[in-house]
């Protein structure tokens, strides 16, 4: 299993009321793919002929995150379909939840300018993930 992703809080993260603006958290979201696919795939995964495409996100922010917090974000897989794979995140502060998002990605072929079916190198990788 991998372990979650830690976020390292910036002061640029932060808005005026101290807290994490809600924007910065599409950024956290993609620092733990990244982490995740490293972690699952390795440095062997070439970006460009098993591409990605973001189609959607949703983020429901429960409880702020501060500047010192060391936040964690877990993900697992929500759904997988025949072109796309949901991915569910959960951020977490010591045992306190914060944060909860989806996002919808797609397989896609940039050489061919369209979507393909779900590599099954990430069929095989996303058994790795906890359930939480």
């Amino acid at each position: 299993m991998i372990e979650p992703a830690k976020i390292q809080v910036r002061f640029a993260d932060c808005d005026m009321m101290g807290h994490v603006n809600n924007a910065v958290y599409l950024s956290y979201f993609e620092q733990a793919r990244l982490h995740y696919f490293e972690k699952m795939a390795g440095n062997e995964w070439d970006f460009q002929k098993q591409g990605m495409i973001l189609v959607k996100n949703e983020i429901e922010y429960i409880k702020p995150v501060f500047l010192h917090d060391k936040p964690e974000i877990f993900i697992h897989l929500v759904e997988i379909g025949t072109k796309s794979f949901t991915l569910g995140y959960k951020v977490m502060v010591g045992k306190e939840l914060k944060t909860t998002g989806l996002s919808v990605l797609v397989c896609f072929d940039f050489h061919q300018n369209k979507s393909v079916s779900v590599y099954p190198e990430f069929v095989k990788a996303f058994s790795q993930l906890k359930e939480y």
